[in-house]
């Protein structure tokens, strides 16, 4: 395995990341605690949850995935050897059924509190908000328009003040965003700047070889900034494997389980773009999965990669693409592809 720090902390986390929002619906408990036993020889150390998880969102299955890595963490003993980060879920009808406050500080206390508990902990050591409460452009959406009737007010130094009494009390050690804009991490780091207020140490937005926008300006941010990048959806829920190409639908993958999650990256374009990466990896020997993974890893703002598997033998490919380095003829080659067919997924 391969290591880094958290930008700005001296806590050393593994450049792969287990995410686990399938623990709790496609996964059950006892795959969950193969995963983490599994990726912990292996030695990833750094674990994501979110309290919305498992996904998608719903109010009965809402807490599950925390639970499991409690479960996992009372039965082991291993908190010690884990990083473990979770978010607060932004406002919205998706997550109606968890709260309607926003980032409120009653909000938010609640969030690490619960987390606290289902996650059998006494500190979470990232504590991330998991999208903007402001109308902005994310979760698919590509160019930003402006909203003149949004509701929405700044709050940036409010946020970070209650963070800031979070951190102090010992619950939580750093904290990051997702799905952020520039605008918005330009916002809390000149907060933090100006008011002598906890920083946000990363960013975890989606970046894969189909959706590779956080290099139009959030890469500059995060090199310039030393705002780290963890990667989510860097096989584009799963089409980066090519398990889906030509109108593949494998019985019980997500597409097939949960349709309205494959619009994104069912497009001529996506499709078209999976194809030409598929032939790359042919032509020079490689797994698509490894390869796409492999690209993220090798980025340079890239300070985790978080990988997400249904069994042991995705996980183990997953993890295994750590060691694989790919030569400036396929990343030519990648650019290439790129050009033509420029983030057919974002």
């Amino acid at each position: 395995m391969k290591y880094t720090t958290l930008p700005n902390t001296n806590i050393e986390v593994s450049k792969i990341c287990l995410g686990s929002m399938t623990w709790g619906n496609q996964n059950t408990e006892q795959e969950g605690h193969a995963q983490l036993d599994y990726a912990l020889e292996n030695g990833v150390n750094f674990v994501d949850t979110a309290e919305l998880y498992p996904v998608p969102a719903d109010a009965a299955t809402q807490g599950r995935t925390s639970k499991i890595i409690g479960t996992w963490l009372k039965k082991t003993g291993q908190r010690d050897k884990i990083v473990l980060a979770s978010k607060i879920a932004g406002v919205g009808d998706y997550t109606a059924h968890i709260r309607t406050t926003g980032f409120s500080a009653e909000a938010i206390n609640e969030a690490v509190n619960n987390e606290l508990k289902r996650l059998q902990t006494d500190y979470i050591d990232l504590f991330q908000l998991h999208w903007p409460e402001r109308e902005t452009n994310y979760f698919g959406v590509r160019d930003y328009k402006h909203n003149p009737n949004d509701a929405w007010q700044d709050n940036f130094n409010e946020v970070l003040n209650t963070l800031n009494g979070i951190i102090k009390s010992g619950k939580v050690r750093h904290v990051g965003v997702s799905n952020e804009r520039s605008w918005g991490v330009m916002r809390y780091l000149e907060e933090s700047k100006t008011h002598n207020l906890p920083r946000m140490a990363t960013i975890q937005n989606p970046y894969s070889l189909l959706n590779r926008t956080f290099e139009s300006d959030l890469a500059e941010v995060s090199m310039r900034e030393r705002i780290g990048l963890l990667a989510y959806s860097p096989m584009a829920s799963g089409s980066l494997s090519g398990k889906y190409m030509d109108g593949r639908m494998p019985k019980n993958s997500r597409f097939d389980l949960f349709p309205r999650f494959s619009g994104r990256y069912s497009s001529p374009q996506a499709n078209q773009a999976v194809k030409a990466y598929f032939k790359i990896a042919e032509a020079h020997g490689l797994n698509l999965a490894q390869m796409a993974l492999a690209f993220v890893n090798q980025q340079p703002f890239v300070t985790s990669n978080i990988i997400g598997a249904t069994n042991l033998k995705q996980l183990k490919d997953n993890i295994a693409s750590i060691y694989m380095v790919l030569s400036d003829v396929v990343l030519d080659e990648i650019n290439a592809v790129q050009v033509a067919i420029p983030n057919p997924a974002p």
